[in-house]
C-alpha cells in the first residue's frame, strides 16, 4: 500500500490503566486519510486517553498507533512532524505573548524564520488573536487558549489535526470561524479528529465516527451507517445505554 493511501490514524488494541481502572480496552480504530472524524462518548468514557496514546503524549500499556504508516512509539520523530495536536489542557508557555509562543515553537520544529514570522502573522489575523498581540497567554480567556492552540498546531502544516474538545468555552462567532477553517483544511487534503460532547456539532461537521463508552469502541464508521436512520444523539444514547429517567428521586423539586 501506497503512503498517500494509508490511513490517516490506525489504532490498534490499544490499553491503558490507571490502578485498577482500566481507562482505555483494547481500542481499534481506523481514520481514513481526507476524512473528517468525530470521536465522541460520555464523560469518562477514555476519548482523552485515547488520543493521547495515538499521538505520542501518553505511553501505552498496550497496542499501538501509525500516523500514515509511521509508528507513533518506533519513529516518533516522523510521526510527530505529520500532526498537529491540541491536547486536552492546552499547557503552553504562559508568560509569553501569543506571537512569542508561535515564534518559539515553531523554531522548535525548525522552520524557517521567515517562515515563522509570515505563518505566525496569518495565523494571528485569521483567529482574530492579533488584537491581543501585547497579551500574555497567562491572561488569555478560555476561549483564546483554544484559538492560540489551534494555530500551535497548524503552524508546520500538518497533514492530520487532532483536537480534543476545540470548541468548548469558544463563542459562537469564534466557533463559526473555527469550522471554516477546520473545514477548508479538510477539503485541501487534511485529515481531522475532533473529540466532542455536542453530536449536533459532530453531526454537521464530520464525515466519519466513532463512539467510545466505557473504555471501548461500540460503534465506528461513515456517519451515515452510524446514526441510522435517526440522529447522531439519538445513536449515540442508544449506543452507550444512557439513562433517560434523571427525575427519579428528585420528586422533591417537582412538588
Amino acid at each position: 500500500m501506497s503512503k498517500n493511501r494509508e490511513p490517516a490514524l490506525r489504532v490498534i488494541g490499544l490499553r491503558k490503566a490507571f490502578g485498577d481502572h482500566v481507562a482505555v480496552d483494547d481500542i481499534h480504530l481506523t481514520v481514513p486519510a481526507g476524512s473528517f472524524y468525530g470521536l465522541v462518548g460520555p464523560n469518562g468514557a477514555g476519548k482523552t486517553t485515547t488520543l493521547a496514546m495515538a499521538v505520542g503524549l501518553l505511553r501505552p500499556d498496550a497496542g499501538s498507533a501509525e500516523i500514515f504508516g509511521v509508528d507513533v512509539w518506533r519513529d516518533p520523530v516522523q510521526a510527530k512532524a505529520l500532526i498537529g495536536v491540541l491536547p486536552d489542557g492546552n499547557a503552553m508557555p504562559e508568560r509569553l505573548t501569543g506571537r512569542e509562543v508561535l515564534t518559539y515553537l515553531g523554531q522548535l520544529r525548525g522552520l524557517p524564520p521567515a517562515v515563522v514570522a509570515e505563518r505566525t502573522d496569518e495565523l494571528l489575523r485569521v483567529l482574530e488573536l492579533d488584537s491581543a498581540e501585547r497579551t500574555l497567554v497567562i491572561e488569555y480567556s478560555t476561549g483564546m487558549r483554544k484559538k492560540i492552540g489551534l494555530a500551535v498546531a497548524l503552524l508546520h502544516a500538518p497533514r492530520l489535526l487532532v483536537l480534543d474538545e476545540p470548541f468548548e468555552a469558544v463563542d459562537p462567532v469564534s466557533s463559526a470561524m473555527i469550522r471554516t477553517i477546520l473545514r477548508g483544511f479538510v477539503d485541501s487534503g487534511g485529515s481531522v479528529i475532533v473529540s466532542s460532547h455536542v453530536m449536533a456539532l459532530v453531526e454537521r461537521l464530520c464525515d466519519h465516527v466513532g463512539v467510545i463508552s466505557d473504555g471501548r469502541v461500540v460503534a465506528a464508521g461513515p456517519l451515515a451507517d452510524v446514526r441510522g436512520s435517526g440522529t447522531l444523539e439519538d445513536a449515540f444514547v442508544d449506543l452507550v445505554g444512557a439513562r433517560t429517567g434523571g427525575m427519579e428521586g428528585l420528586a422533591w423539586l417537582t412538588s
